[in-house]
């Protein structure tokens, strides 16, 4: 037997400085080439997320290239006529609705952490129902409701025998109406993060305050609050953004703001040079929210010094003061969504839509359509764009990661008409390449087909997605990657065999949440669909647009049951939720 056990007959090949085994050049060049392509699969997966990147921006940049183009005589149009109603409008909304999301939000989220009364466990997930409920369907529910003939006024005139002359009704289709109702809907978004933030606290923070005699509404304001400000900013960006994203209530409420000026300058003017400057408009002031928000904060930091954390205590409540919290928080849940479920219900069972059984059937499956094929695809790149940025933990990737996210702080009449822009001129190029060529008319490619719709619902809902997903991901330890790596998978069979099972039910969630949002999106389907394309929230629109609100809501129910999924999913994950389950005690 040789040395190191070798057969006879077999020479041993040894470096003569250390007598091992010398490495054969085979081996070497087997490990170089591996490390090439594992340096080629960074530079591809850097690649695809600038790409991806590249691809949401595009319509951004469209629209804000146009704010160079000249468009004098349009514009002087529209200040004199329309525009400073714009802005008045839309300051007033985004306004108000963000006072009332803040004190509803910040308020029930604050009396289920922190006190206890009847009812709070269920209260907990409750007032997230109203999410499933979109802005424009309740809007349609509360004007059969409360309108002259709706069953409320008759019921008054009725009872106290007055007249039209004797009695005065606030208006609901009215600016001061769309604020409430948006607010009752938009609430849970401030509630959610801000009942995450105030489960965070510890327990330590809130004591020193209560050994300085602060009451129960003093801690909230002084210290609370402060310290739950970044998640609070954060929930009332979210309701800014929504609430001037909104097309469908202001619209059927004949409030004039920035998004139904965008496309009465587009369809009604046929002005498309004007509506994208009126959208770049919406967008600066998008910007400027975010950043101010930002600049408000200056160098303050929102951090606990103590290490030592314990359960949240909670004040009892008793007698009037329990009645009143199980009051405050029983209101926004039975306004914002089992009186208007209960109303789209009622109408839909008496007077509901006539189509239910022929066209009806086409429309919901174009809303499943778009929305199946649009969450897929969000997915799948949202899935991309986070595993590349784990791969590549450089500024540059975070970078592109950033701007793909960004896309659903632009509101849907926004990104509508960016992409209309260049797809109307990739339209063009092709109409006149095949008509100089082969002398055929190939008409609307993209702009006239379901692929502009799904290409702004991506860019509107990826941020979705990818939040939901990059959470996922971190969860994953490194060394899951390297001990595939090191087995000769590549990045992507990687990403397919190893990280995407154990993803998912956040795959399958994050999927759920876009499906949902596509089912409810309004301005961009309506500014953007095909001719003869209908979904069932563009027959909602139309219909209750024509003051046929009994027919309409059927669709409007339709959706509503589709967007209570992902609430009942999120419900349940924040009933599970306990404070001070997962921190670390003394």
């Amino acid at each position: 037997m040789h040395a190191y056990g070798r057969p006879p007959g077999r020479p041993l090949r040894c470096n003569p400085v250390s007598m091992r085994p010398a490495v054969s050049s085979a081996s070497l060049y087997r490990f170089s080439a591996f490390w090439r392509r594992a340096l080629a699969e960074l530079g591809a997966w850097t690649g695809f997320t600038w790409l991806i990147a590249g691809l949401v921006a595009l319509p951004i940049l469209a629209v804000l290239a146009h704010v160079f183009v000249p468009a004098p005589e349009v514009w002087n149009h529209l200040a004199a006529t329309v525009l400073p109603r714009y802005l008045i409008n839309t300051a007033i909304l985004a306004t108000g609705v963000g006072v009332l999301v803040f004190i509803v939000g910040v308020g029930s989220a604050w009396l289920v952490v922190m006190c206890r009364f009847p009812g709070r466990r269920i209260f907990e997930w409750a007032l997230l129902l109203p999410l499933a409920v979109p802005t424009y369907v309740i809007a349609y529910a509360y004007t059969d409701f409360l309108q002259f003939t709706g069953p409320v006024q008759t019921g008054l005139r009725e009872l106290f025998d007055w007249t039209r002359h004797d009695y005065w009704f606030p208006d609901i289709r009215s600016l001061g109406g769309a604020i409430v109702l948006l607010a009752l809907v938009l609430y849970p978004y401030v509630y959610l993060l801000t009942r995450a933030a105030f489960l965070e606290q510890s327990a330590c923070v809130l004591e020193v305050g209560r050994t300085l005699g602060r009451t129960p509404t003093r801690l909230l304001f002084g210290v609370a609050i402060p310290l739950a400000r970044p998640a609070i900013a954060g929930g009332t960006a979210l309701v800014l953004m929504e609430t001037l994203n909104e097309f469908g209530a202001v619209h059927f409420f004949g409030v004039d703001t920035f998004t139904t000026g965008i496309y009465r300058t587009w369809f009604g003017l046929g002005e498309p040079v004007a509506a994208a400057q009126l959208a770049a408009s919406l967008l600066t002031f998008v910007i400027l929210l975010v950043l101010a928000e930002r600049w408000s904060r200056g160098r303050a930091r929102y951090f606990h010094t103590s290490s030592r954390y314990r359960e949240l205590p909670r004040f009892p409540l008793c007698g009037a003061r329990a009645a009143l919290a199980w009051f405050a928080c029983a209101t926004p849940i039975a306004v914002g969504f089992l009186l208007p479920g209960a109303l789209l219900l009622w109408m839909t069972l008496h007077d509901g839509d006539d189509l239910l059984g022929g066209r009806f059937i086409d429309m919901a499956g174009n809303s499943l359509i778009l929305a199946v094929v649009s969450a897929t695809l969000a997915v799948t790149l949202a899935l991309l764009l986070s595993y590349g940025v784990r791969l590549q933990q450089s500024g540059g990737t975070r970078f592109a990661a950033r701007i793909a996210a960004m896309g659903y702080a632009v509101p849907g009449s926004v990104i509508a008409v960016g992409i209309l822009i260049p797809l109307g001129a990739v339209d063009q190029a092709i109409h006149a390449f095949f008509r100089d060529h082969f002398g055929i008319s190939t008409g609307l490619i993209l702009t006239g087909t379901m692929v502009a719709l799904v290409y702004a619902y991506v860019v509107r809902f990826l941020a979705v997605a990818y939040n939901a997903i990059e959470a996922s991901l971190e969860k994953v330890t490194p060394s899951m990657d390297a001990a595939s790596r090191t087995l000769g998978k590549t990045a992507g069979r990687t990403l397919r065999l190893v990280h995407a099972p154990i993803m998912r039910s956040s795959l399958l969630a994050a999927g759920i949440l876009v499906f949902v949002d596509v089912m409810k999106e309004l301005p961009a389907t309506v500014i953007l669909r095909p001719f003869n394309f209908d979904t069932l929230a563009i027959r909602a629109h139309e219909l209750a647009s024509d003051e046929r609100l009994a027919e309409a809501s059927t669709a409007s129910l339709a959706i509503v049951a589709v967007g209570i999924v992902p609430v009942i999913l999120l419900s349940r994950a924040m009933g599970r939720s306990r404070p001070g389950g997962s921190r670390p005690r003394n």
